[in-house]
Parts: C-alpha cells; structure tokens; sequence
C-alpha cells in the first residue's frame, strides 16, 4: 500500500540551519532514501519551498487567490514522501528511519487512495 509521510517542522528552525547543518541533515536523509530507493519502496520526495513562496486558491465564487499559506502554525508542511508499505507499522517504521535522521518536527502518516488510472510509482 501507498503511505503519504507530511513532514513538518518550524520553517524558522530549518531556516536558520546553517549550510552544513542543513547539507549534514540531507546526507542522512539521503542514506534513508538509497536504502528504501533499493528496496523499491521510494517514490516522489520533495522539499517544498518556504511558505513565503505560497499561493492559496479560496474556493469563493468567483476563486480568491491569497499570498501565503492557508493557516500561521507552529509547525510548516516543508516536504513529503511517497513510499510503499505492507500496512501502517510499515509506515511508520519508515517514517521512525526519517526522524532518527532529521531533528524535530513531527510526520504525518496517511494511506493514499490511488484513482482509477492514475499514475502509480
């Protein structure tokens, strides 16, 4: 089955990592990524772009289009995974391998449901 991992954490942390902290950070992410990539259970990875870059699409009539993100939180959605697991402890095996490696912040685990015809990686 396909899991979504959300990964969030405080943009102004992750922002204030300096360059090596961030580089030291991504490499052990990185080791987490070849092994899942190997064991062919790695698809789509992004790290999103601050929240600065956002744009929301109000669903008013007619659409209201906004600068930012949809809500101030604590904690910012900055990326996610795609990877596929037996079940839900899979999951969150996965999700525990991506925490040991990148300090703070807190993961969201959800099941995709994948649409008829729908590209699948």
């Amino acid at each position: 089955m396909l899991y979504a991992i959300l990964c969030y954490h405080d943009e102004a942390v992750v922002g204030g990592w300096s360059k090596d902290e961030d580089d030291a950070v991504m490499a052990k992410l990185a080791v987490v990524h070849g092994k899942l990539a190997q064991q062919g259970r790695l698809g789509p990875v992004a790290r999103l772009l601050p929240t600065t870059a956002a744009t929301t699409l109000r669903k008013d009539e007619p659409p209201v289009v906004l600068d930012g993100p949809f809500a101030e939180t604590k904690e910012q959605l900055l990326g996610f995974y795609v990877v596929e697991a037996e079940n839900l402890d899979g999951a969150l095996e996965i999700a525990g391998e991506l925490g040991r490696a990148n300090p703070g912040g807190a993961y969201e685990i959800r099941p995709i449901g994948v649409f008829h015809g729908a590209f699948q990686p």
